[in-house]
């Protein structure tokens, strides 16, 4: 394979959003269709757009031509329901390629996908459905039972057994046709209802408007790099941004076939998969890479070399895992930043010719300015901490305008500011430092959490840590670690000891934690990000 890297800088330079629009077969301002963009343009013969491995190993793959009149038929069941344009339609589904036609056919309808992610209990499920507004639920047999309990729960679709007084989407779906012309909208309607994961209070709403199909695309090309000779895989789920945004849409935007495995993740089902379909690109979270890690070098020698590029996003990656996948692997790793609300948009590209310094969240994608901003909402010098903002004039791909319901929420001094803690050097590289909440005080210094952990799991003892402040009188918060250790380690005062002089000599003397606890596991979101807010509250 040649290396087809572009030259950040000039990509950064000469970025111009008619161009990246141009690229799309409807117009933005005149009409355009998300299933058209994901679908039609690409059918050619019987190019793949679905490689799918079920629980049980069951390999089945469809075409984009497949996918086009499957998501017509869903399309015209929604139509027969009642389902207009802008409606919103949610979908309790796993990773099946049901769910996939079902984006695909409420997009083609010109309504809005609503994912609910299938580990959500009733509670979280009747939160979103009720801040959405949602027209209807679509929903399989096994995940039926979570909607039992949810007030004013809008008309139910059911893949498999339906209970008394559901839709049996099955056969609704037989009786429709497989043609379906596509509803034209214009950019700024929408066409995914997200939501915030709500570790603070109810979750906000995020819509997401036609007009983020660009910055998709852009990502997908100039950060994951995925070429049409690789074969991808996100390990995402599709009930989270992540997932949706770049596990299922984002391939597909680009004519590329996405790769959906219905079971759990485990290191196991991992190395067989990537084995077995061959992968080249690979796509996750830290959470997922460090069980790799923690599962031994020996085994690995059977990936050495297959994977060209893998990717991470969720949380910080460290620079140990970095290491780790360079030297044992042969496959370079690279870290990249985003959110809900704006797509990835700080990336170490593997697209894109730059430095890559590990730990660090890499450069603003062409199509965005990105500043490190002080409480006044100034631009903070090189090497200074300050909240990272997203400069709205001049960010042609930003495509988050506000919440549902609050539009002017977390928008300052014409940014949009994320609520991240962050620095960034001379050169324009971009380190995480925290959340807001996340960085502590102590004695006057201000520490990343981020920092301490990533020194902790370069310790052999160690497979994951989360660093947090807790308060105290006389230095407002000491740093307290929350550690998993590895398989046959045992806990005992000595290796808390050892621990605390490995990071002073590592990192620095006053950011080591003065309070070490040992756990089983550490708390974490449904998508693998770990919850300090959790750890903290319980420290108090």
């Amino acid at each position: 394979m040649t290396d087809a890297r572009r030259n950040y800088q000039t990509a950064y330079d000469t970025f111009n959003l008619q161009a990246a629009q141009s690229v799309f077969s409807g117009s933005f301002a005149d009409g355009i269709n998300a299933c058209v963009e994901c679908c039609d343009i690409h059918i050619d013969g019987d190019n793949k757009a679905l490689d799918w491995i079920s629980a049980d190993g069951h390999h089945e793959t469809r075409s984009f031509a497949d996918l086009r009149d499957e998501a017509a038929r869903f399309a015209n069941f929604l139509t027969a329901q009642g389902i207009k344009p802008g409606d919103v339609v949610s979908g309790l589904l796993p990773r099946t390629p049901d769910l996939v036609v079902m984006v695909l056919g409420v997009l083609r309808a010109g309504a809005v996908y609503q994912p609910l992610f299938t580990a959500f209990g009733p509670k979280a499920i009747e939160d979103r459905l009720r801040m959405s507004g949602s027209k209807c639920v679509v929903t399989d047999a096994i995940n039926r039972s979570k909607l039992d309990t949810v007030e004013n729960c809008p008309p139910i679709a059911v893949i498999g057994t339906p209970t008394a007084g559901d839709i049996d989407l099955r056969a609704a779906l037989a009786a429709q046709a497989d043609t379906f012309e596509p509803v034209l909208r214009q950019g700024d309607d929408l066409m995914l209802m997200m939501a915030t994961s709500g570790t603070t209070g109810p979750a906000k709403g995020v819509p997401v408007p036609l007009n983020a199909l660009p910055s998709f695309r852009s990502y997908m090309l100039e950060a994951i790099d995925l070429r049409q000779e690789d074969v991808f895989w996100n390990i995402a789920d599709a009930g989270w941004a992540y997932g949706l945004y770049y596990a299922v849409l984002g391939p597909l935007l680009v004519g590329h076939a996405a790769t959906l495995v219905e079971g759990p993740f485990t290191v196991d089902s991992t190395y067989d998969i990537i084995n077995r379909l061959g992968i080249t690109n690979f796509a996750g979270a830290p959470t997922a890479f460090r069980m790799i890690i923690a599962s031994g070098a020996e085994r690995s020698t059977m990936l050495k070399g297959r994977l060209r590029v893998v990717s991470s996003a969720g949380e910080p990656l460290n620079p140990e895992v970095i290491r780790w996948f360079a030297e044992t692997l042969d496959a370079p790793i690279k870290d990249h930043y985003g959110q809900t609300e704006t797509g990835m948009l700080v990336n170490n590209h593997h697209g894109l010719d730059h430095p890559a310094r590990p730990g660090s969240a890499g450069y603003a994608m062409p199509g965005y300015r990105v500043e490190v901003l002080t409480e006044d909402g100034e631009i903070a010098p090189p090497d200074t901490p300050g909240q990272l903002g997203v400069h709205v004039a001049d960010s042609n791909l930003l495509w988050f305008t506000g919440y549902l319901d609050k539009p002017g929420k977390s928008f300052a001094h014409g940014y949009y500011l994320t609520g991240d803690t962050v620095e960034r050097d001379a050169a324009g590289c971009v380190s995480f430092v925290g959340r807001n909440d996340d960085v502590i005080t102590s004695s006057g210094y201000r520490i990343g959490p981020f920092d301490v952990e990533s020194v902790l799991i370069e310790h052999p003892a160690v497979t994951e840590a989360a660093v947090i402040g807790v308060p105290d009188k006389d230095r407002t918060e000491l740093v307290k670690a929350v550690i998993v250790l590895a398989e046959s380690i045992e806990t005992d005062d000595g290796l808390a000891e050892e621990l605390q002089d490995y990071v002073k000599r590592r990192l620095s003397a006053h950011a080591y934690p003065r309070i070490i606890e040992f756990v089983s596991e550490l708390p974490k979101t449904p998508s693998g990000k770990i919850q300090r807010f959790l750890l903290r509250k319980a420290a108090i």
